[in-house]
């Protein structure tokens, strides 16, 4: 036996309901051929003669009568499946496994959970916190992996959010007893912090000043307290840096340039962006 179509199936059962092909073309808003060749397609799949033509008109077989009663029951789960699958989608519940950078668990989602669960009380959320810059492998059973940058190759589905743009920040007071670099040139006669490489462009210009920080980490929620203490210059995401409480305590370096963003990416197993 060959594959059917759902699609004769559905077109076999308004024959069966509407008791002609004419009748049951005008439901369905289908030329009468097209509804003959699907008939024709299911009996040739099956093997089996479903409905007798004749000059007087279609007459069920009786293996089209009993074939009739299993595809209105078999597409009346369908239906229920395609329902039940609706109602999922507007109030999902169960338990969603997210793997986030720390920074993003702290900053992004954890502002966001009252709203969410407020709206859907039926989810449950289970986080696993991670530094970008461990080299780890995910388990499958995690349903959502963000990360800081777009990976070269994964077996997941992927989703690119908005690029983060990012800057070269320093504490007023590192400015004012080191003084102020004018070019990226002088960045390595700074102290640096944060991970490198720093990649800078002006135009048609890209330069990558060679760096060498006392202090390597990525985690930008670190990275600025570090710089409120004065410890040098990081690189951080512009919303932090300029955050009211956090403004008038910086000074952007080399403003005319511009850095590198940082892409946010989740992965997921799915057909749904």
């Amino acid at each position: 036996m060959d594959p059917v179509d759902l699609n004769d199936i559905r077109i076999f059962t308004v024959v069966g309901q509407e008791g002609t092909l004419s009748a049951a073309a005008l439901k369905l808003k289908l030329p009468t051929s097209t509804v003959s060749r699907a008939l024709t397609r299911l009996e040739k799949s099956l093997g089996t003669l479903l409905i007798r033509r004749s000059s007087r008109g279609h007459v069920l077989t009786d293996s089209g009568r009993e074939y009739l009663q299993v595809c209105r029951r078999a597409l009346r789960t369908l239906d229920e499946g395609g329902e039940m699958l609706a109602l999922q989608r507007e109030q999902p519940s169960g338990l969603i496994t997210l793997a986030c950078p720390i920074t993003m668990t702290n900053l992004i989602l954890t502002p966001i959970f009252h709203e969410l669960l407020g709206r859907y009380p039926q989810l449950r959320l289970q986080i696993e916190s991670y530094t970008p810059a461990a080299d780890q492998e995910f388990s499958k059973d995690i349903d959502v992996v963000f990360k800081v940058r777009t990976p070269r190759d994964s077996v997941r589905r992927m989703r690119v959010y908005p690029s983060t743009r990012c800057g070269l920040f320093a504490n007023i007071q590192y400015i004012e007893t080191f003084g102020m670099p004018s070019r990226p040139e002088e960045l390595p006669t700074h102290t640096c912090i944060g991970s490198g490489p720093w990649q800078l462009s002006r135009g048609n210009t890209t330069v990558t000043p060679s760096i060498q920080s006392p202090i390597i980490l990525n985690d930008p929620s670190v990275l600025l307290d570090l710089t409120l203490e004065n410890r040098g210059i990081a690189l951080l995401p512009l919303y932090m840096a300029k955050w009211p409480e956090t403004a008038s305590k910086f000074v952007e370096i080399l403003p005319r340039w511009t850095v590198q963003p940082v892409t946010l990416c989740a992965l997921f197993s799915g057909h749904y962006a």
